[in-house]
């Protein structure tokens, strides 16, 4: 290709090379000719060079040495060579080059330039490039192009005055007389700079602000005159007149009139007039109406105003374009709080948008829907969640869910209707449900004593047709402990009574006990179950103590050492077993403002009880401590004891009497070792914040990973999360953790439980990923974790 080929040529050979190789083999061929001929002095293709440098430029390639041509090309007297180069310096230069401080100078001759379109070049190249010194030179010199009786020079100038205002905040001082003065003309190009010039003012000084209120009558009459003027061919889109303008002032007129009466009352007119008279069938004239609705939102308006914006939202969901409907349900849900009862006529609408297509979508209105749940819809508007959430995908299957739990929980008609919505909701998606979740629920049904018998014949049914939903199945074992002896009985006056024997019953929590699919926490509750079962039932005793017998030597430790303290109760104490599992009490809220999924802190003291009595056996104590912590299990002790209040909820005195002095032999002949405390390791410490990480709980192919954060700083640390990846051959579970927020000085602590299944047995990796917020500042680090501590030994 001949050095002095023409853009065309060019362009066109590059764009047939058949490999990448090929196109980078003409590029750098060319832009060797292009080197060469800069290097000569008298150049009469120089803007030619430097526009096919520019076109390598766009495909990517390196074009730095084109630079100081712009400078050269920038300071000709021929227009079509200043052309070129300013293209060049918006394209090859920014204010971090050296060199874009050689063309100041050039810049402000132009703009005094007699030609208007050489001083539209150089007023286009300082907006695009200005750095602030430039600003600071050149300012006086736009000032006075505002002032220009010149419309095309007075609109570049106003935006070129908007890019010095963002660079150089005091100037603005500078530009206010002109701009207000702009407002008073008549080309469309020069109002819109104008009013993109008082907006960014505005923003940026209140002193400003508070000036052009007095300007808001004199916007209000250009927004009048186009919204009622007739058809302009020169401004008219989509059958609105200028809707860009009119986008523009609204926003202007939202800024003027946030907190201030006067100005809300001058504008209130004006924007009922622009929701009624434009047409939404179009997307300009959709602009304009959404603008007006954040406008009527944000300013002091009418109420009669504001249900007027919410009816335009709710013609929005109507709205074939899925980017509209987005849009409009984000803009209602900020509203839905303030405005309940007008956002609640569109209900119907916005339920239907569950059944969109569009993810984005989806979600937008599922968290819409929940916003509208009330004591009066409860009914209605839980049937139509409970629908989406058997349908719905997989990501959203656990905010869904989490949702009805708190509208459930605040406006359940009955109780009866709150257990069967927690069951359906556990039957559907019971896999995506918080932890907090089954304590909340076995809290209900205690509470429900006269529901007792019509749960536990649910639950039974539920478990006998589906153990693979976790939570589900331990709420139903744990039902089948405390209330089994209603449901042998087969009375039930709310549902068909299913007639089982013991052995169903026992078959039921066998098959738990033995699923792969239980994890160690059902299975806990499944031998909870079965062992309270033996005093309740009469025949299957000797069935319930081999079950029990079996996992005696089980590899899970917790349920090992559970099983023992049940075998022992069975063969020394079988005379106080009856009154050590006997029903539990009524467990009662104190919180006032405890919901499912936001417990407060006195409550989680009440749920703890809960998990330690039906199975998921958490040590609150130093490992050194169990077996005194086992004795005051069954103890007289006054001290008061998470178990103890349903094991002396009733014994005879004469057994409490005598319990003193044999239960210090309750595991007479049993060696055991006090747990050694899992070793823990520092893997992250940076900026204040520690992260341990502690093993326990292995099995041939599992580990659970205890990650424990903390915070040193003397400022607090909110919206922390800790996120893991693996190899692809592992699987990981992470568990909520149990918090979000790392108060100051290490007061307290985040805790994050990570589930590893290695059944592939590969050398064991794991990537943390830690984010949080600190004094408004967000912070991410990554660390690497390549090995990992020796669990806890087990006791023999």
């Amino acid at each position: 290709m001949s050095p002095t080929v023409r853009l065309q040529e060019m362009i066109r050979v590059i764009r047939s090379a058949r490999t990448q190789g090929e196109e980078r083999g003409v590029i750098q061929r060319e832009c060797a000719a292009i080197r060469a001929q800069f290097r000569q002095a008298d150049n009469g293709g120089r803007s030619h060079n430097l526009a096919k440098l520019l076109y390598v430029h766009m495909l990517g390639y390196p074009a730095h040495f084109g630079q100081m041509e712009c400078v050269r090309l920038i300071a000709s007297p021929r227009y079509n060579e200043k052309r070129v180069g300013y293209l060049g310096a918006m394209m090859l230069l920014d204010e971090k080059q050296d060199a874009s401080l050689l063309i100041t100078n050039s810049i402000k001759n132009d703009l005094s330039h007699s030609s208007q379109y050489v001083q539209s070049l150089a007023l286009c190249t300082l907006a695009c490039m200005g750095s602030a010194e430039m600003c600071r030179d050149l300012a006086p010199e736009i000032d006075r192009l505002l002032c220009a009786s010149n419309s095309y020079i007075k609109k570049k100038a106003a935006l070129c005055a908007v890019h010095i205002v963002r660079k150089v905040p005091e100037l603005g001082e500078l530009f206010t007389p002109a701009a207000r003065s702009l407002l008073s003309e008549k080309n469309h190009g020069v109002l819109h700079g104008a009013v993109v010039l008082i907006t960014e003012l505005c923003e940026r000084n209140p002193e400003t602000l508070v000036q052009f209120r007095k300007a808001v009558p004199e916007l209000v009459q250009i927004m009048k005159g186009l919204v009622m003027s007739g058809y302009s061919p020169e401004h008219n889109v989509a059958g609105i007149s200028d809707p860009f303008l009119q986008v523009r002032i609204l926003r202007l007129l939202r800024i003027l009139g946030r907190n201030n009466d006067a100005a809300s009352d001058a504008m209130n007119d004006l924007l009922a007039q622009v929701a009624t008279n434009t047409d939404s069938s179009k997307t300009a004239g959709s602009a304009v109406l959404y603008e007006t609705v954040l406008t009527v939102m944000d300013i002091k308006s009418e109420s009669g105003l504001r249900v007027l914006a919410v009816n335009i939202l709710g013609r929005f969901l109507l709205n074939n374009d899925r980017n509209i409907r987005y849009i409009s349900m984000t803009s209602l849900q900020k509203i839905v709080m303030t405005d309940h009862n007008a956002v609640q006529r569109h209900r119907g609408t916005i339920v239907d948008c569950l059944k969109d297509q569009d993810a984005s979508v989806k979600r937008r209105a599922l968290e819409l829907s929940l916003a509208l749940v009330s004591a009066v819809n409860i009914r209605s508007m839980m049937k139509e969640l409970l629908l989406f959430l058997s349908s719905c995908p997989p990501e959203l299957k656990s905010q869904a869910a989490c949702g009805i739990f708190n509208a459930a929980e605040r406006y359940a008609p009955s109780q009866r209707w709150h257990i069967d919505t927690i069951l359906h909701v556990l039957t559907t998606a019971g896999g995506d449900v918080r932890d907090e979740t089954v304590p909340n629920l076995i809290q209900l049904i205690t509470t429900a004593s006269e529901l007792h018998s019509y749960t536990v014949h649910k639950l039974y049914r539920a478990l006998v047709t589906d153990i693979s939903q976790q939570s589900l199945v331990q709420v139903a074992c744990w039902c089948i402990g405390e209330y089994g002896d209603l449901l042998l009985r087969g009375e039930c006056d709310e549902t068909e009574p299913v007639q089982v024997t013991e052995d169903d019953v026992l078959d039921a929590l066998e098959t738990v006990l033995q699923s792969h699919m239980s994890s160690p926490a059902t299975r806990g509750f499944a031998l909870t179950a079965t062992m309270k079962l033996s005093t309740r039932i009469t025949d299957n005793v000797d069935r319930i103590r081999s079950i029990v017998s079996i996992y005696g030597s089980c590899i899970d430790v917790e349920l090992q050492q559970r099983a023992v303290e049940y075998n022992a109760l069975f063969k020394k104490y079988d005379h106080m077993r009856a009154a050590v599992l006997e029903r539990m009490p009524v467990i009662d809220k104190n919180s006032p403002d405890h919901t499912n999924g936001e417990t407060a802190g006195a409550t989680i003291k009440e749920i703890e009880p809960t998990k330690l009595k039906q199975g998921e056996f958490m040590r609150v104590q130093e490992p050194a401590n169990q077996v005194c912590d086992l004795l005051d299990l069954l103890s007289g002790s006054e001290e008061p004891s998470p178990v103890q209040g349903s094991a002396a909820a009733g014994p005879a005195s004469n057994t409490a009497s005598s319990a003193s002095g044999d239960l210090l032999d309750l595991l007479g002949g049993l060696e055991l070792t006090p747990l050694a405390p899992a070793p823990a390791v520092t893997v992250y410490e940076k900026n204040g914040v520690t992260l341990n990480l502690h093993c326990d709980g292995q099995t041939d192919t599992g580990l659970t990973v205890t990650l424990t954060a903390s915070n040193s700083t003397d400022a607090d640390m909110s919206s922390f999360t800790l996120q893991a990846a693996v190899p692809k051959s592992v699987q990981l579970q992470m568990k909520a953790p149990s918090g979000d927020f790392l108060p100051a000085r290490g007061t307290a602590k985040v805790t994050q439980i990570v589930l590893l299944n290695n059944p592939s047995k590969v050398n064991l990796k794991m990537r943390v990923r830690l984010s949080y917020t600190t004094q408004g500042t967000p912070f991410q680090d990554t660390v690497q974790i390549d090995s990992f501590p020796s669990p806890s030994p087990a006791c023999h």
